[in-house]
């Protein structure tokens, strides 16, 4: 698996750090370990997947539905991300 440049300097899990485990899971079939590595992947992938079929068949509406999933894997991202740094503070207790 291709390393994280973000955690090697900083020492911290970027937002997207755990993707590839999740993917993998995914391709197994353990999604439920997908979703634990990376809430964001199954959702991501949804809008990877409208967004080429969407270059043949040009949806109505598509750019309401674009943004809804850009803003729906945004949110994702943002919220479990916070939560995972918010436990990482948690247990090495450190201030923010």
């Amino acid at each position: 698996m291709l390393p994280c440049m973000y955690k090697s300097i900083f020492g911290i899990d970027c937002p997207g750090c755990g993707f590839q485990r999740s993917c993998i899971a995914l391709l197994r079939g353990h999604w439920k370990e997908s979703l634990a590595f990376y809430p964001a992947t199954i959702p991501i992938l949804i809008t990877a997947i409208f967004l080429l079929l969407n270059i043949k068949y040009r949806f109505s509406k598509s750019k309401v539905i674009k943004n809804a999933l850009y803003i729906t894997v945004g949110i994702i991202i943002i919220v479990s991300y916070s939560i995972k740094m918010w436990g990482v503070y948690q247990h090495h207790n450190v201030s923010i």
